[in-house]
């Protein structure tokens, strides 16, 4: 098992560096086979399944608060060449449901709801991918005060949201990189 965990982390690093994420499998997540939200044999929340899969990687490749700064700062810049988004939804969903236990999730009425609205792979899913960002960043500012934002942060969000309509890549990619930095990850981690 050691083994076949050391070979998932290896096939996502040379699936990063060699497809620059630009996979003609836009839902493909570390480009494990059977990944992403519709998939059938994503399973979130049990343990089995590629979901399970995907979240061990995902821990181990941001383990280290200096990963997420890194990863962190990508998003607050819009880097699209850094991280596919799939991965990006991916690191969302375990700070959020972490982010359930300790309240760093913005409470009873946070981004908790957001995951599950993920989980169901609908609204985020389905439909054309710019429309299915846009809800997730809509969604996402809606919920964004609930983590106590500093007023800088608030006003870059607005931003951000006025950015949807000119680059809605970026636009999510900041919207995330503002929501894990309130919830504390970089020093809470997954």
């Amino acid at each position: 098992t050691i083994q076949s965990f050391s070979f998932l982390i290896l096939a996502a690093l040379i699936t990063r560096s060699s497809h620059g994420f630009s996979s003609p499998v836009p839902k493909e997540i570390f480009g494990i086979e059977g990944s992403g939200w519709t998939s059938p044999t994503w399973r979130w929340g049990i343990s089995e399944g590629t979901g399970h899969d995907c979240a061990m990687i995902c821990r181990q490749l941001y383990d280290t608060p200096q990963a997420r700064l890194e990863l962190v700062e990508s998003l607050l810049q819009g880097d699209s060449t850094q991280t596919c988004f799939e991965e990006i939804k991916l690191v969302l969903a375990l700070a959020w449901q972490r982010g359930q236990w300790d309240g760093s999730d913005g409470g009873a009425d946070g981004y908790g709801q957001i995951l599950s609205k993920m989980a169901e792979a609908q609204r985020y899913e389905e439909g054309p991918e710019e429309q299915a960002s846009r809800y997730l960043v809509e969604d996402m500012r809606s919920k964004f005060k609930l983590l106590k934002p500093s007023d800088e942060e608030v006003i870059f969000m607005d931003t951000v949201v006025d950015e949807l309509n000119k680059d809605c890549d970026a636009a999510r990619r900041k919207c995330a990189g503002l929501v894990l930095n309130a919830m504390g990850f970089i020093s809470l981690g997954l």
